[in-house]
């Protein structure tokens, strides 16, 4: 019998970029119970590298939690594509990360890690900005008006 995942969503910042790095996360028990997190790396780096961290700082968190299936949504195609499936071209400065980034994830019992667009992943960015004392993306709606 296939366990239920905990869903992850995970997002990290570089401010500027390359700068300081902020990472968040939300996880999501099967039950429904939410956790949340939300730090400053101690390291600086580039996007890539935020979001790499981030996903490797949700992967401990899950580790200590006791999680056994993960569903993990990143909205970072770079970090998706590197972790995932494993074919693409390494990125030489960040690859003891991606490869700490595999072995953990093919740690848990049953774990898949997704793309997802930037704006279904808000509250993870908004815990990464808030690590780095930013407040959260604003987002304008613009309407059409009717002549």
């Amino acid at each position: 019998m296939a366990q239920e995942p905990w869903l992850v969503y995970c997002d990290g910042s570089a401010v500027p970029n390359p700068g300081r790095i902020g990472l968040g996360a939300v996880l999501t028990e099967p039950d429904g119970t939410r956790h949340t997190l939300s730090q400053a790396a101690q390291e600086s780096g580039c996007n890539n590298e935020a979001e790499l961290r981030a996903l490797l700082a949700a992967l401990e968190e899950l580790k200590l939690r006791g999680a056994g299936a993960l569903r993990i949504h990143c909205d970072s195609s770079v970090v998706v594509a590197q972790v995932g499936s494993g074919t693409a071209k390494p990125i030489a400065r960040l690859a003891s990360l991606f490869d700490e980034a595999r072995a953990l994830l093919h740690s848990f019992d049953q774990a898949t890690l997704v793309w997802i667009p930037r704006h279904r992943n808000r509250e993870a960015d908004a815990l990464a900005r808030a690590a780095l004392g930013m407040a959260e993306k604003r987002v304008v709606k613009l309407s059409k008006k009717r002549r």
